[in-house]
């Protein structure tokens, strides 16, 4: 993938499709003028920015610039305009995956598409593990897909090294930093904050609730306070898929709601209005199985304690992975229809305020505002 000229000047900035980090980053859809090829450009107003904050910033694009792999979201160009750092990446048509379950499979996706999507994500954690960094930002909505199915972990900004005087540190201590919205992904020993410190194993902890994430239509504790969730998860609370399997029969015949299920456990569902789950005859939404293949995965990337947890190498052996027959470019599009890509962008105007949504009818309800790009 090529890189684009660091020139504010090559850029038409178009709709504006999000905003983050403390309100100090507008995310924008742009041309990149001498292609013409379509791209996301983060802003960010540094002049605003802490000196704690720049610091964070430069960390991020030092390990843009080291990491190298098809399944991490690269930058394709980085640069200061007008005291404004400017990040081009290539626009994600298939948005994040957590676009995908807000908008389309509100009670989770189904299981084959689930494997190549964490796949592409264990492909990239076991490089950047490898490379002596935590990622400690694994969630549905740092997946990007793109509009030829590839898959792309992003989120960056929060990686850590493991590097310290040139000796790779056993475990590290550092809490994530503007790390509010990633709280129910975080693992028990990374929340807990104490002397034994965490590894690279705490990504494999939210591979676990990502995978809840995208099988059940939502992340498990994300209603619960903070306090309660660091208990949950420290009293050996673990999330499970929600499926015939681990819902009691009777529960199954009253039509719950998913909306019910907010720690992501299955004895914590109540009765609400029938809905119908991913288009399908009106029934409860978890009256489904999924593969043991796919619940003992999850099992063991949710183990209490770090050490027993498989590493991501070991992990792209499981044989969840099994069905996967073809590349996730020939397949993902099939297995995500109803959605389309957006590709066309006709009718968009420069810095137009009414957003992308307007533009285009296949994913109009897309948030993109918590991309991280």
């Amino acid at each position: 993938m090529s890189s684009f000229l660091p020139e504010g000047g090559r850029y038409e900035l178009l709709s504006v499709i999000g905003k983050g980090f403390e309100d100090l980053m507008t995310v924008n859809l742009a041309r990149y003028k001498p292609t013409g090829e379509y791209v996301t450009v983060r802003r960010i107003n540094l002049e605003a920015c802490s000196n704690e904050m720049v610091t964070f910033l430069q960390g991020e694009l030092h390990v843009s610039k080291l990491f190298s792999h098809p399944n991490i979201l690269p930058y394709r160009a980085t640069f200061i305009a007008d005291n404004e750092l400017w990040v081009v990446t290539s626009f994600m048509a298939y948005g994040s995956a957590k676009d995908l379950i807000c908008t389309h499979f509100m009670d989770g996706m189904n299981e084959l598409a689930i494997a190549y999507i964490l796949q592409g994500v264990l492909k990239a954690l076991d490089y950047i593990h490898h490379m002596g960094y935590v990622h400690r930002s694994v969630k549905a909505s740092h997946i990007l897909i793109s509009s030829e199915g590839k898959v792309y972990l992003s989120g960056l900004r929060s990686n850590l090294s493991m590097i310290s005087h040139g000796q790779r540190q056993r475990v590290v201590h550092d809490f994530p930093k503007y790390s509010v919205k990633v709280l129910p992904w975080l693992s028990p020993e990374v929340l807990q904050q104490n002397l034994q410190g965490y590894d690279a194993k705490s990504d494999i902890y939210s591979v676990g609730i990502t995978a809840c994430e995208l099988a059940n239509g939502h992340v498990p504790f994300k209603d619960m306070p903070a306090t309660q969730m660091l208990l949950e998860k420290l009293n050996g609370t673990v999330p499970c898929l929600l499926d015939t399997s681990t819902i009691p029969a009777e529960e199954l015949t009253m039509s719950t709601s998913r909306s019910a299920a907010n720690s992501g456990l299955s004895d914590s569902l109540a009765t609400s209005t029938p809905r119908t789950s991913n288009g399908d005859s009106p029934s409860h939404p978890y009256h489904r199985t999924f593969s043991p293949h796919f619940h003992h995965f999850v099992e063991q990337c949710l183990q209490r304690s770090p050490d027993v947890r498989p590493s991501a190498s070991t992990l792209l052996s499981h044989s969840f992975f099994k069905q996967i027959k073809r590349r996730a470019s020939e397949a993902l599009p099939e297995l995500l229809r109803p959605v389309t890509p957006i590709t066309s962008f006709e009718g968009s105007q420069p810095q137009d305020h009414s957003g992308i949504f307007g533009l285009v009818t296949n994913l109009e309800e897309l948030e993109v505002d918590d991309w991280e790009f």
